[in-house]
């Protein structure tokens, strides 16, 4: 079973994800890094470099040809499910989980780690509420598709049992 974690950055989808996987025996993908090792660069340098279309077709490329095991975790970016069909296809091919969290639960994650994300740059924290706030709302139609939504504050190690009865 492959299981998709899905939300907005800073929710935790990959450190929960480590933490699951690890527990339970799945395998471990990060979306974004596997872009990486394929692009031979950061994701900020792809987006720098190339623009978001052009990251956002990899990023559908590489979901769909990923080599993955029997049982697996894989931890999407907080854009993937918004574009080329991602929501459609990860429904189609495993349970998609999305992890809701406030604006202000992703400022508290996020803050310190602006300059690692590319679309973050050279932000306040208040412009920074601002834009967790504003796209929230574009994705939500699209989070709200996942199969289960869990309240990302919540986890903890044993959550992926309730998960994985879907």
């Amino acid at each position: 079973m492959h299981f998709y974690l899905l939300g907005f950055m800073g929710a935790g989808k990959t450190h929960w994800g480590k933490i699951w996987a690890n527990i339970h025996h799945f395998d471990f993908t990060d979306l974004d890094s596997e872009i990486e090792k394929r692009e031979q660069d950061t994701i900020a340098g792809i987006f720098e470099k190339n623009g978001e279309d052009y990251f956002r077709k990899k990023e559908a490329e590489v979901l769909r040809t990923l080599s993955l095991p029997e049982n697996a975790i894989i931890s999407c970016g907080g854009g993937s499910p918004c574009f080329h069909e991602n929501i459609h296809w990860m429904n189609k091919h495993g349970v998609t989980v999305f992890f809701k969290a406030t604006p202000s639960y992703i400022l508290g994650n996020i803050k310190h780690e602006v300059n690692k994300r590319p679309i973050l740059k050279n932000t306040n924290e208040a412009e920074l509420l601002f834009f967790i706030e504003k796209k929230l709302k574009e994705r939500e139609p699209f989070y709200r598709q996942a199969k289960i939504t869990v309240e990302a504050a919540t986890l903890n190690p044993q959550s992926f049992k309730e998960i994985s009865r879907y």
